[in-house]
């Protein structure tokens, strides 16, 4: 097994229009993106056979890529069928092998192996378009690793001083959490969280009732952050998709809100955005800041109990990277404690 073999968010559904071409990396391989006429997208990688132009340069034209340099047409399976120096209607040959794409609650979804198993299949959202559920989407550029990105969006602990105020604050309250690795999934349970929501207490939580609060990691890149609070609901699930050729270069983490507050739904909408770009806004600059240290020192870290949630993360995302089986890991559950 291989992080190759699974799949990726490589943008928005709506962001791959007709006649538009669009770059992305995913694990170092540069790519471009189109939609053909009958509406399927391809993936081609991003250059020429001819002089190794990028592809992502050129234009849309009859359903196919043309590129940018000497006008080379590609169509969507990868074939060239044209060469305008050369005479027309000749079988050139020459051909690019396509990459596996499928279209799955309004995201373009890639691997990067081809005829990769059926078992492994992209990550389809919680509630997505279900009635009594708002979504919203946002797309934010991480200066640090995949698996660091992963740590941070299911760590209670750095939310009391990275978010103070809008999301929790230093209050010393004991939370209590089962984490679970099984499967190749990592859970979380949280028991004892009450009170300390920040600003929007009021609102969630007026009451004070005890929050059922579920984190999860699923490979390779998923995390879905889980609250329940007597009738509302909302659910925060982020893909982070490796831009370079390992789990060392910056990160494109697609956040999805899922959210039911029932009468309150559309009323929250513009809120529930800004405050969430907010608390990513914050998340980007630290773990910026943290990169930067990690590449002059180093990843010496110490731990406490709750970071046992993330070694639990590393031994699922090492498994990969060494090309074994993560779902072969034993199983593990520990009871934790921490505050804050």
């Amino acid at each position: 097994m291989h992080l190759r073999d699974f799949w990726y968010v490589l943008a928005e559904s709506a962001e791959v229009g007709r006649g538009r071409v669009l770059a992305r990396s995913v694990l170092g391989e540069r790519l471009a993106m189109f939609r053909s006429a009958d509406g399927g997208v391809a993936v081609l990688p991003d250059r020429c056979l001819h002089r190794n132009a990028p592809l992502s340069l050129g234009c849309v034209q009859n359903d196919e890529l043309v590129c940018p340099y000497h006008g080379w047409h590609y169509n969507t399976s990868g074939r060239v069928t044209n060469i305008p120096s050369q005479a027309p209607a000749t079988d050139h040959g020459h051909r690019l092998s396509p990459f596996d794409v499928c279209e799955l609650d309004g995201y373009v979804y890639l691997r990067l192996t081809r005829d990769g198993s059926d078992d492994i299949t992209p990550w389809h959202m919680h509630h997505y378009g279900e009635r009594g559920w708002r979504h919203i989407r946002l797309c934010n550029r991480f200066a640090n690793t995949v698996t660091n990105c992963i740590e941070n969006f299911i760590d209670v602990p750095h939310t009391a001083f990275v978010h103070t105020g809008i999301f929790r604050s230093p209050k010393g309250e004991r939370i209590g959490a089962t984490v679970t690795r099984a499967d190749g999934a990592v859970h979380v349970s949280y028991h004892n969280e009450r009170a300390n929501l920040g600003t929007w207490r009021w609102f969630l939580n007026p009451r004070g009732a005890e929050i059922r609060h579920t984190d999860s990691f699923l490979l390779p890149n998923v995390t879905c952050v889980t609250y329940e609070i007597g009738r509302r609901s909302f659910i925060i699930t982020s893909q982070s998709v490796p831009i370079g050729a390992d789990d060392g270069g910056d990160t494109l983490v697609y956040t999805d809100i899922t959210y039911n507050f029932g009468l309150f739904n559309d009323l929250a909408r513009p809120f529930v955005r800004w405050y969430s770009q907010r608390v990513i806004d914050q998340d980007v600059v630290i773990l910026a800041a943290q990169m930067e240290n990690i590449r002059c020192y180093g990843a010496d870290f110490r731990d406490t109990q709750a970071d046992i949630i993330h070694r639990c993360v590393e031994s699922l995302r090492q498994a990969i990277a060494q090309g074994e089986d993560p779902c072969a890991l034993p199983p593990l559950s520990r009871e934790i404690e921490f505050y804050v």
